[in-house]
């Protein structure tokens, strides 16, 4: 049964609620509710004018109500007077079949109609940078091989101690955190749960972030790829399906080289099979191509894929094996809308299953180094347009995601990349001026 939000509200001291949703393009939205209120609002809902935000809607629609889901309510452990509590979005009094939170709650129980149980974990990269956002924050960062960086790492101990401390106070096991590749970069992880909780947790990490980097006199940024010679913000996935009960790995098996179930595989399957469609969600923004298909960085390597390919426990590809009875997708980057990318690894995944879907050959070589020589695997888009209609294609991916959804987020979409291709740019400026 879901809790009482003005009981927890009285209870902790709590004299106003963030009831917040993420739109189709990742932007959290929200309305700060005062506590006297909030019974009215678990009752009715939050009113917003859906064509306001990232939605495929206009003036014309009626009334969007954000339902608080009290089961997905957060104390803001900076701010204890407020709290923050995800909510799903509601029209005419039927959920809203767009809106992203909706999206994976129905592919959660299109898998549990299976008797699975989905768990992820995501790894969360940023740049701290100064709030203009187009310099790193430290100038005394400058290695070439700054990743692990212990100097830079204390340099930044109080904004990162401090994300870190409030991710130990809400519960989520906060396991370590580091300076990653890049000058200025961070990335911070906590355990892995069921995959809803890990998406309210993303998009709240996210919000996290920005405000305490933020406090400190910083700019927390998740773009993809905001410095040209350094490595991208990436948003790897390590998935795992479970039996109903949540007790038992049904990708695990012992005997398997690589400790995979065939259901494993199928799945693994539908990820490979759906990959170039796919990436129009986990690496939805015009940028996110400019890390997947980057050149050298500084410090030697983009840790981004290129080119569907799955392998062991090796970081060049865009799915690796780094254990038994789990895999990790290395595809999204720090601009995936955390509820969509949940939802159409589930997607994909399912479609896989159904299929019964394999995940094709087994590469064990350097991708960096010998890319090159892989002629019969399929390159992932090299732009957020390839990307549109490589998922405008795959109708079986659509139809696990659903189809007012899929036809929104194309439509949004496309109109995104148009407004970016309608924009006359300083390369084209420096290289075609003279002619």
């Amino acid at each position: 049964m879901s809790q009482d939000l003005a009981t927890f509200a009285k209870d902790r001291g709590v004299r106003y609620f963030l009831i917040s949703y993420t739109d189709l393009f990742g932007s959290q939205r929200a309305k700060l509710v005062p506590a006297s209120a909030i019974a009215d609002m678990q009752k009715d809902g939050a009113g917003f004018a859906g064509f306001a935000t990232w939605l495929d809607l206009t003036p014309a629609h009626p009334d969007l109500f954000a339902m608080p889901d009290a089961s997905a309510v957060v104390q803001l452990p900076w701010k204890k007077d407020v709290a923050w509590v995800a909510a799903d979005l509601m029209m005419d009094e039927k959920h809203l079949a767009q809106a992203p939170r909706v999206v994976l709650k129905k592919l959660i129980a299109q898998a549990e109609s299976l008797g699975l149980h989905v768990k992820t974990g995501v790894e969360c990269e940023f740049f701290l940078t100064k709030p203009c956002g187009t310099l790193i924050s430290d100038d005394a960062d400058t290695a070439t091989k700054s990743c692990y960086d212990q100097q830079a790492l204390m340099r930044r101990y109080d904004v990162i101690s401090e994300i870190c401390d409030h991710m130990q106070e809400l519960g989520w096991g906060p396991y370590q955190n580091d300076h990653e590749d890049a000058n200025g970069q961070w990335e911070m992880n906590w355990n892995f749960d069921d995959s809803l909780v890990t998406a309210d947790r993303h998009a709240f990490f996210k919000f996290m972030a920005k405000a305490i980097a933020e406090k400190h006199g910083f700019r927390a940024t998740f773009m993809p790829k905001p410095f040209l010679g350094l490595t991208g913000n990436g948003c790897h996935c390590h998935i795992s399906v479970w039996d109903k009960s949540g007790s038992t790995n049904m990708f695990y098996n012992a005997t398997d080289e690589m400790g995979l179930s065939q259901q494993g595989y199928n799945f693994l399957g539908g990820i490979m099979r759906h990959a170039e469609a796919l990436s129009a969600i986990t690496n939805p923004t015009v940028n996110s191509y400019k890390r997947i298909n980057a050149p050298r960085t500084l410090s030697g390597a983009t840790w981004a894929p290129n080119t569907v390919t799955w392998t062991g426990n090796n970081r060049t590809h865009m799915v690796r094996v780094p254990g038994k009875g789990r895999f990790e997708l290395r595809l999204p980057d720090g601009a995936a809308n955390p509820y969509l990318l949940q939802a159409v690894i589930i997607a994909a995944g399912l479609s896989g299953i159904q299929k019964k879907a394999q995940p094709g050959k087994r590469l064990d070589i350097d991708m960096y180094q010998l890319g090159h020589t892989v002629t019969d695997a399929p390159r992932l888009p090299l732009n957020l347009l390839d990307a549109l209609r490589n998922f405008e294609k795959d109708a079986e991916l659509k139809h696990m995601l659903g189809e007012e959804f899929a036809s929104a987020y194309i439509r949004l979409k496309t109109s995104e990349w148009n407004s970016y291709a309608s924009h006359l740019t300083q390369w084209e400026r420096d290289n075609t001026l003279d002619i």
